[in-house]
């Protein structure tokens, strides 16, 4: 892989690899006994990413939405240049790579999804985004949107109900969180698509419904929400308390004790007695 400087990269740009972020998602997988166990013994806790002998104790992941290395225009700073706190800290911290490319069709839900999931558009469902066209039996269109909880189904009058993250089988794409969890270790998300509450729909494909039940106080919050006055707090209550926070937790993890089971029917070889919760102020931090 070539290294040279890439046209209109930075002026001084050394000739070194950069990895291009692709608003801003953050993923981190946390070892939640280690806290708790410094405070008593210096013993680690569970979560083991990398095996039994792993040193690895944390994995912070953030991606930037349409974020370039290079210039757009010779005259006009980057957009990393206009950042050069977090320009400066991947050159001095990490490693630029400066032939990396987006997936085709190129948008925000299908790029982070498959840099969450590590594949395709065409093997977890969102091959064009940020929405997409079902023809109904009798030939109506309907739009459903990319961004959904990941166990969303989408459903039109004369089409089949499938999930939104859909895989070449018909069946619900494996959750990206899931080698985490089954290690020990607890998987925060703020505003990653499809890992996070999305809306707070309370209807059949919602995601207050998906997620946390039918008539539980979390979805009787959704509805008074939905229907207090537009631009007012109330209004605004359940899309502050509920959307775009989540921690899916490993099992017997103390942050997630007071949260709801995280429910993941087709996971490959079972997903059960995990936990996770999607409401800020009922985690217990670690």
């Amino acid at each position: 892989m070539s290294t040279s400087r890439t046209p209109n990269a930075p002026p001084g740009a050394k000739p070194r690899r950069w990895i291009l972020p692709l608003v801003m998602v953050v993923v981190a997988a946390v070892d939640w006994g280690l806290a708790a166990a410094d405070e008593h013994d210096g013993k680690r806790g569970p979560c083991r990413l990398d095996g039994a002998n792993s040193k690895i104790e944390r994995l912070i992941y953030i991606q930037f939405d349409n974020t370039h290395f290079r210039r757009d225009n010779p005259n006009v700073p980057s957009d990393l240049e206009q950042m050069p706190s977090l320009l400066n800290f991947i050159r001095g911290n990490g490693t630029l790579l400066t032939n990396d490319h987006t997936i085709l069709i190129s948008h925000t839900a299908g790029s982070i999804l498959s840099s969450l999931t590590g594949v395709y558009p065409d093997r977890h469902g969102q091959t064009v985004s940020n929405s997409y066209v079902r023809t109904s039996s009798s030939g109506a269109f309907s739009f459903p949107s990319s961004f959904g909880y990941w166990t969303d189904v989408v459903s039109a009058t004369g089409t089949p109900t499938v999930p939104n993250m859909l895989t070449k089988e018909g069946r619900n794409a494996p959750a990206p969180w899931v080698p985490y969890t089954r290690v020990g270790c607890d998987v925060g998300a703020i505003a990653a698509a499809n890992i996070v509450l999305e809306n707070t729909g309370t209807g059949a494909t919602g995601d207050v419904t998906k997620v946390f039940g039918t008539g539980s106080p979390q979805w009787n919050e959704a509805v008074t929400s939905a229907s207090a006055p537009a631009g007012t707090a109330a209004r605004a209550k359940a899309q502050t308390d509920f959307v775009g926070f989540a921690i899916h937790c490993a099992q017997g993890s103390p942050v997630c004790a007071a949260g709801q089971d995280d429910l993941l029917p087709e996971e490959p070889n079972g997903y059960t007695e995990f936990k996770g919760s999607s409401e800020p102020s009922r985690s217990t931090p670690s």
